[in-house]
C-alpha cells in the first residue's frame, strides 16, 4: 500500500474466503486477551472461582454475536462497520462495586452474579436510550467531561493491575507474607518487558500481538518456576458451554444501578469516538446525516450488545478501538470480515477448556499484561484532554473533578465514614455512588459543565462525535 490509509477492501467490498480468514484472525489476536482479562479479575476478586470458565465461554461467545450485529446491523441495530464487541474495562469498578455489595449481604457465587446481571441488564437501557437521543447531549459529551472519565478509569484501574503484578488480591488478604515476593515481581516485570520489546524490534504484526506474546513468555516462565494451577484446567467437566439466559437468577439493588447506569452514558459517548475513528480509517463521512445515523446505531448496537450479555451471564460489551488500527494495518475495511470474526469467537467460547487456560494464568503475568493496558486507557483520556481549551473556566472543572475522583481513590474512608454516619439504605446509595472514583469525578465533570459551561475550542473529530453544527465558528466549519 502507497498509503497507511488505503484501502485493498472498502466497507462494502466482499474478499474471498481466505482473505476474510486471515483478515479476521488479526482482529481476534489484537482483541482477544481484551475481551476476557475483565471476566478474569472480576472472578478473582469477587472469588468465582469455578464459575470463571464458563463466564469467560459466555463472554466469547457473546462478543461474537455482538460482533455479528454490529457489522450486518438488523432492523437497523450496528454500525455496519467491523466493530468488534468486547468485554468493557470501563464497568469493572461498578460491576466489583455491585458484587461486593452481594457479598456483603452474604451472598455466593450465584448471588453474586445474580446481581451484577440484574443491574447491567437494566442499565444496557440507559445506552439504547442515549443512542436515540444523541445530538440532545451536546452539552455534556464534550473534551472535558470524556477527557476526564476515560483518565479517572484508567488511573482507578491501574491500582488492580499492580495489585495483579504483585500476586493478586487473594494472596494480599490471606497470606500477605508472600505478596509481593520475588518470583511474582519477577513474573510480572518480564510481561511488561516483553511487551516493550516487541514494541521496539517487531514488525507491524508482532507488535499488535505484543500483548499475547508478553503472555505466553509469562507463562513460559511461570511453567519452568512452577507457578502454574494445572488443576483449573482439569476440573473442568463439560466440553461444550451452552448459553443459559440468567443461568444464576436476577436480583436489583439501587446502589448498585447506579453506578453502572453512569458508565452506560460514559461509554457510549467513548463509543462514539471509537466509531469516528473507524469511519476515518475506513473512509466513510465524519458529518453530516449519515455520519450521525451510523454513531446512533453503532451506540444502539453496543447498547442491545450489553443487554443481551447481561442475560446471557456476562459483563456489559462496548467497541474496541484496538481493531481500527488493524483495519489500518491491514487495509480491509469491509464489514464482512466482522462476521468472520463473530464466529471465530463463538467456537472459541463454545469450549470452555480455553477459559480454564487462562484461569491457570499466574496474577502476576496478568497483571504485568493489564497494567499496560489500563495505562493505555488513562493515556487515552490524556489524550483528549490535550484537545481542550486550558481557559479559566475548564481548568476549574478538571481541577475539581480530578480533585473528587483521585481524592475518593486515595482515601476512601471519607465516604465510608460519610455513609457509616447516614446508615440505612440511603447510606448503601452513597457509598455506592461517590465511593467511586470514576462516578465520584464523573458527576462531578457532568454538574460543573453544564453548571460553568465549556467550549471545546480545538475541534477534532475523533472527539467532538456530532455534526457540524451552527454553534461553531465559521473557521471550524471550514
Amino acid at each position: 500500500m502507497s498509503d497507511a490509509s488505503e484501502l485493498i477492501y472498502e466497507l462494502d467490498d466482499n474478499p474471498s474466503r481466505k482473505e476474510s480468514f486471515f483478515a479476521a484472525i488479526q482482529h481476534v489476536l489484537a482483541s482477544f486477551i481484551g475481551i476476557i482479562t475483565p471476566t478474569l479479575i472480576i472472578g478473582g476478586v469477587l472469588g468465582l472461582g469455578e464459575e470463571i470458565p464458563y463466564l469467560i465461554s459466555m463472554a466469547l461467545m457473546v462478543s461474537g454475536v455482538g460482533t455479528i450485529i454490529q457489522a450486518k446491523k438488523p432492523m437497523g441495530i450496528g454500525a455496519g462497520m467491523i466493530c468488534v464487541q468486547g468485554t468493557s474495562f470501563a464497568f469493572l469498578s461498578s460491576v466489583l462495586a455491585a458484587g461486593f455489595i452481594a457479598k456483603a449481604n452474604g451472598g455466593g457465587p450465584d448471588q453474586i452474579l445474580s446481581l451484577i446481571f440484574g443491574v447491567c441488564v437494566l442499565g444496557a437501557f440507559v445506552e439504547i436510550a442515549v443512542s436515540q437521543f444523541l445530538e440532545k447531549l451536546k452539552r455534556v459529551v464534550t473534551p472535558v467531561v470524556t477527557g476526564t472519565v476515560i483518565t479517572v478509569i484508567g488511573i482507578s484501574l491501574i491500582k488492580v493491575g499492580f495489585t495483579d503484578l504483585a500476586g493478586g488480591q487473594w494472596l494480599l488478604t490471606n497470606k500477605p507474607e508472600l505478596f509481593a515476593s520475588f518470583d511474582n515481581l519477577f513474573l510480572g516485570v518480564l510481561v511488561m518487558a516483553s511487551i516493550i520489546v516487541a514494541h521496539k524490534y517487531g514488525n507491524q504484526w508482532v507488535r499488535l500481538s505484543s500483548i499475547i506474546i508478553g503472555m505466553l513468555v509469562g507463562m513460559a516462565a511461570a511453567v519452568l518456576m512452577g507457578k502454574v494451577n494445572y488443576s483449573a484446567i482439569g476440573n473442568v467437566e463439560t466440553l461444550i458451554s451452552i448459553p443459559v439466559p440468567f443461568k444464576y437468577g436476577f436480583s436489583f439493588d439501587l446502589a448498585a444501578f447506579i453506578p453502572v447506569a453512569l458508565i452506560y452514558l460514559i461509554t457510549a459517548i467513548e463509543t462514539s469516538g471509537d466509531i469516528t475513528a473507524n469511519c476515518m480509517v475506513s473512509k466513510q463521512p465524519i458529518s453530516g446525516a449519515s455520519y450521525l445515523k451510523r454513531i446512533k446505531q453503532g451506540i444502539l448496537g453496543d447498547g442491545v450488545n450489553s443487554l443481551i450479555a447481561g442475560i446471557f451471564n456476562t459483563f456489559p460489551n462496548t467497541t474496541f478501538s484496538q481493531n481500527n488500527g488493524v483495519i489500518q494495518l491491514t487495509g480491509i475495511a469491509s464489514r464482512f470480515i466482522g462476521v468472520w470474526i463473530g464466529m471465530i469467537l463463538i467456537v472459541m467460547g463454545l469450549f470452555p477448556h480455553i477459559g480454564a487456560l487462562f484461569r491457570a494464568v499466574p496474577n502476576s503475568v496478568l497483571g504485568g499484561a493489564t497494567i499496560i493496558m489500563f495505562a493505555t486507557v488513562a493515556m487515552a483520556g490524556v489524550k483528549i484532554l490535550t484537545h481542550v481549551e486550558l481557559n479559566r473556566k475548564n481548568m476549574l472543572t478538571l481541577a475539581v473533578s480530578f480533585g473528587m475522583g483521585l481524592g475518593v481513590l486515595l482515601v476512601p474512608q471519607v465516604v465510608n465514614t460519610v455513609a457509616v454516619n447516614i446508615g440505612g439504605d440511603l447510606g448503601a446509595i452513597v457509598k455506592s455512588i461517590f465511593g467511586s472514583p470514576i462516578t465520584a469525578s464523573g458527576l462531578t465533570v457532568v454538574f460543573l459543565t453544564l453548571f460553568l459551561g465549556e467550549y471545546p475550542e480545538k475541534y477534532n473529530p475523533i472527539i467532538q462525535d456530532f455534526p457540524i453544527d451552527e454553534e461553531m465558528p465559521q473557521q471550524v466549519k471550514n
